[in-house]
């Protein structure tokens, strides 16, 4: 009996000694959205960077922002063997099939910053906390026109990000929570009484959409000298369209400063804006942070250990709770920008001459 426990036991480290062997050189397939986006670069290439120090091949692709091309790299990714797929969906709504077959090839799929959405076949997702980054971007503005004491009324105008992205309706929850007493009190008033998510939201991100859509806010609005308190916008892409509608109006010139403007992502373009004052504050979601995270989930998974989560109930995806990593966010300004992104190493001060 004792012999026969001793076989068993030595023939299960064998064999997980030849499962780890075989993990470190597995092939993981990453899949981007789009290159068009500086974060989406950096993100593809800090996972690649890191995979690869682990010893994993890594088949790293953008997809230009459209579904079908994702949908067909996902698909290659299955063909060529891949071990685990880290996908940042374009719309994490339509996946469900290329994804069932990843199941059937026994390939564990991590969701990176979007949650896919109305699959069983989703196993783990990694993001920042995206509720916080909305309560953070609805905090800085309270701070900066001081809410908590001023008389007010100030003028408000809201964008939300691309409605088929998960993640929008968490920012703009988040931020709203704090702003709507605020909104109730009428001590924050939009002009405009655009606030519906469905009303404000613009399709993938665009930042040309965003500016458009500023244009016409300012000229039912504010062309006749209404004064532009502040815009809530809830990334970088839509907040530097949105500083090219404000400049080409004439903000920025004596006598009418630019609004507060939030952004996320710490974008150069957006930095560079914070420093000139065009735009007041961007979430800053280190991408090193998230990659170094979903590399440990990876080799977790890849090692049969339990893959590090801390969230188990926040983010349903219409068919489960799916186990979650939240990585915390934090703000960054033209006071502690420097700190934040140059002295790390993020950038460098080149960057963002």
């Amino acid at each position: 009996m004792k012999k026969a426990l001793l076989l068993v036991l030595g023939i299960a480290m064998v064999l997980s000694g030849a499962w780890a062997q075989a993990g470190k050189g597995a092939l993981i397939g990453v899949a981007m959205p789009t290159q068009s986006l500086q974060r989406w670069n950096q993100d593809g290439a800090n996972m690649k960077a890191k995979l690869e120090a682990k010893g994993y091949k890594v088949v790293l692709q953008y997809a230009n922002n459209d579904v079908n091309t994702q949908v067909q790299q996902l698909e290659n990714m299955i063909t060529q063997g891949c071990k685990v797929l880290v996908i940042a969906s374009i719309d994490g709504s339509v996946l469900s099939d290329v994804l069932k077959q990843a199941r059937e090839h026994e390939i564990k799929v991590i969701a990176y910053d979007r949650l896919i959405m109305n699959t069983p076949d989703c196993d783990y997702y990694a993001t920042f906390d995206n509720f916080k980054v909305g309560v953070i971007q609805g905090q800085y503005i309270e701070k900066a026109l001081a809410l908590k004491t001023a008389k007010g009324p100030f003028n408000l105008e809201l964008f939300a990000g691309s409605p088929d992205d998960n993640n929008a309706t968490f920012f703009f929850n988040g931020a709203i929570s704090i702003l709507k007493p605020y909104m109730d009190s009428k001590k924050l008033v939009v002009p405009t009484g655009q606030t519906e998510f469905t009303t404000i939201a613009i399709p993938a991100w665009n930042s040309a959409t965003a500016q458009a859509r500023m244009d016409n806010l300012i000229t039912a609005k504010y062309a006749s000298g209404a004064k532009l308190d502040v815009v809530l916008s809830p990334n970088d892409s839509l907040a530097i369209g949105i500083v090219a509608s404000l400049k080409n109006a004439g903000y920025g010139t004596a006598g009418k400063a630019y609004p507060v403007l939030t952004g996320q992502d710490c974008d150069k373009a957006n930095v560079k804006a914070m420093i000139a004052g065009q735009q007041s504050m961007s979430i800053f979601k280190d991408t090193r942070t998230l990659a170094a995270q979903v590399v440990d989930m990876v080799d977790a998974l890849m090692s049969g250990k339990t893959v590090p989560v801390n969230d188990t109930k926040t983010y349903n995806n219409g068919v489960k709770v799916v186990p979650s990593f939240l990585c915390d966010p934090v703000y960054a300004d033209k006071n502690n920008y420097k700190a934040l992104l140059v002295d790390t190493g993020y950038y460098t001060a080149a960057d963002l001459k």
